[in-house]
């Protein structure tokens, strides 16, 4: 719901994929996406506070909709503060403190018509020191107590140390934490292992920006159709798509229990699923494709909002 919920976001090309961005304009196009997940089978969905009214959306939509079924997910820390401005010199606030969890948990229940399934401090990292905030840990410590799968996700080129950070974390002399959100794409595989790690502790690990904000689709590393020779190869010998193939390769990690689309249209979230029908090896594309992800997060941090 990253590129849905708000007009403005750093996908390459979103300005394009959004014609109409009122509130009532986005609305529509939002619950177009999400009918058609749902009719493909799709029932886990992700949003945030800072999403805009991307938590609105969705909880409207199930609700008109009678899904009950639907897993919602979403996350606290970051405040939409870009007031339905696609050119806002500021889009969010991040605070991670005991007084904004205290008041986006009850927004977020609101919103959503229900308590949510999964939540998540938004991008938690070392330097913000969420994971050494002992009100904020014993607060969530509680919500997971009440069944609320918590947990945190992850950016920047610091995920593997802060997702292990939360590992070892212990209130109580237990760990709080049983679900991650972390960036895995061939271009930026670096958590893969500390991913691993959090499944085998148990974890449910969710993978978002498999396509790299676009740069794994067809619209290429740069907008400009600039697609990497041997994932173009690679589509074209599949038969699909250059983003259906990165997402396949997001799926075939074992330790990959959801992977998020964050297709901004119906056509692209079905062009998306064809990953579901790929059974293809993604070791020669990461050999090929794999950036340092310190450049990997420069680049990103440098997208514009459109």
């Amino acid at each position: 719901m990253a590129a849905l919920g708000r007009p403005g976001y750093l996908n390459l090309g979103h300005g394009a994929d959004l014609p109409h961005k009122s509130v009532e304009g986005l609305k529509a196009q939002t619950w177009a996406v999400l009918d058609t997940a749902w009719a493909a089978g799709l029932r886990y969905f992700d949003a945030a506070r800072s999403y805009g009214r991307a938590e609105a959306f969705l909880g409207e939509w199930q609700r008109e909709r009678g899904h009950t079924g639907a897993v919602l997910g979403s996350k606290w820390g970051y405040t939409y503060v870009a007031d339905w401005q696609v050119a806002a010199q500021t889009h969010e606030v991040k605070t991670h403190d005991l007084a904004t969890l205290d008041r986006q948990w009850p927004e977020t229940c609101s919103a959503l018509g229900r308590a949510t399934a999964v939540y998540l401090i938004h991008s938690a990292t070392l330097e913000s020191g969420v994971l050494d905030n002992a009100e904020v840990l014993a607060r969530l410590a509680n919500l997971a107590a009440q069944g609320v799968r918590v947990g945190l996700s992850t950016s920047g080129p610091g995920q593997a140390e802060t997702l292990r950070r939360a590992l070892a974390v212990r209130v109580g002399g237990v760990c709080p934490f049983s679900a991650v959100q972390a960036t895995w794409n061939l271009l930026e595989p670096s958590a893969g292992a500390a991913l691993g790690e959090a499944h085998a502790a148990g974890w449910t690990v969710v993978v978002k920006e498999a396509v790299a904000n676009g740069r794994l689709s067809a619209r290429g590393l740069t907008g400009q159709a600039d697609v990497p020779p041997v994932l173009a190869d690679a589509a074209q010998t599949l038969g699909v798509t250059p983003d259906a193939v990165a997402l396949a390769a997001a799926l075939a990690q074992p330790w990959a229990n959801v992977v998020l689309s964050g297709a901004s249209t119906p056509e692209q979230l079905r062009q998306n699923l064809a990953a579901l029908t790929l059974d293809a090896s993604p070791a020669p594309l990461l050999r090929a494709l794999t950036q340092d992800a310190s450049t990997y997060w420069a680049t990103r941090s440098g997208l514009p909002w459109s």
